[in-house]
């Protein structure tokens, strides 16, 4: 154990008023600030169905890679988060060197869409936006990149579509719900989730802000919040720290059947391992997944532990099969000093099989 602190009232002292000066100067920096923008990137509507919009992004310069790459996001965040800010941009990362990136904007569901499937997502959207570029661009297949829960929509998609995915990159994608340290799923397991959905129909975002908040309550309820105070006089990363805010609780509702079919079968069936998995009427079975994959995952994360991404690589059929972790959290997978080399590892990766 460790012993009591000692701090002299000169220390004490000291340190109040070094908070007191930090409290002065941060209601000048408050006062001084605009509203925080994020998504730093020019980008164009190419094509839409209802709330789902498919974007093409536009770089400095025109892209070389012949083969475009969809970005998939979550449902639960909105997927400006790989388009942060100047400094901070995945995006930004894959146009300099040269990939020509698109990303789907799932919108913002309300009571009209409170009867989506994970088809509608899957089948009618996906496949909707990766049909428009193959027309598009004059391919038979094109390069699928899935986050998180869009990761396992973009394996279900390949899956069941093989021959429109050349490429399939998978980042901080849950495979194995049911690992010893995955407190989400365990969680998920003990909702009664037909009453849930019959009860309220869309998920609140509310409601599941407040869950993700909970797997780590001293860290990102207090712990954060009193760190801002050593920021306080500094406009940059005040600005860093209140767009991370904006992003965090800008969340959409949940449309109610697929949020149903999602918990129902990965974090309570654990789908993918045990089989069951069903888009529509359609069997899903990862051995089909035959084309190269890239898996990318964060060592210390929470949300998704490393072995519920690792257990991908027994459950996929390719022979082509390439696994990379990097230090840091789900988030910092994209943001931290290290999201830089991320855009570099996917383009040197896609470059070698584009040959």
């Amino acid at each position: 154990m460790n012993g009591p602190i000692n701090i002299s009232p000169m220390e004490l002292a000291e340190e109040m008023s070094k908070m007191q000066r930090k409290l002065a100067a941060g209601i000048g920096t408050l006062r001084g600030m605009d509203d925080v923008h994020f998504g730093v990137t020019e980008r164009e509507e190419v094509w839409r169905d209802g709330k789902i919009v498919l974007y093409r992004y536009r770089g400095h310069k025109a892209p070389t890679a012949k083969v475009p790459l969809l970005i998939c996001y979550a449902l639960v965040n909105r997927p400006y988060m790989v388009d942060l800010q100047e400094d901070r941009s995945m995006v930004k990362g894959l146009l300099e060197h040269g990939e020509d990136v698109y990303i789907i904007d799932w919108g913002y569901p309300d009571r009209s869409d409170r009867f989506l499937t994970l088809e509608d997502y899957i089948e009618r959207f996906i496949g909707g936006a990766i049909d428009y570029l193959r027309k598009a661009h004059g391919l038979d297949a094109v390069n699928l990149l899935g986050i998180c829960q869009g990761g396992v929509f973009s394996l279900c998609y390949a899956a069941l579509n093989p021959g429109k995915v050349k490429n399939l990159i998978t980042m901080v994608t849950p495979v194995d719900f049911h690992t010893h340290d995955n407190m989400l799923s365990n969680w998920n397991r003990e909702i009664d989730v037909d009453l849930l959905v019959d009860t309220l129909g869309n998920i609140p975002a509310d409601m599941m802000n407040l869950t993700y908040l909970m797997l780590k309550p001293w860290r990102l309820f207090a712990q954060k919040y009193v760190g801002m105070v050593d920021i306080l006089d500094d406009r940059k990363a005040m600005e860093d720290f209140l767009r991370m805010e904006k992003w965090i609780f800008d969340s959409p509702d949940q449309a109610g059947e697929a949020f149903r079919e999602f918990n129902k079968q990965f974090f309570q069936g654990n789908g993918f391992v045990n089989g069951g998995v069903k888009i529509g009427d359609a069997d899903v079975h990862l051995g089909l997944v035959e084309m190269p994959i890239l898996n990318i995952f964060a060592e210390q994360d929470h949300l998704v532990p490393p072995d519920a991404s690792r257990a991908l690589r027994d459950l996929a059929g390719t022979d082509d099969y390439t696994e990379l972790s990097f230090k840091g959290g789900h988030i910092g997978i994209y943001v931290s000093s290290r999201a830089k080399q991320v855009p570099e590892t996917i383009h040197d990766w896609l470059g070698k099989r584009s040959r």
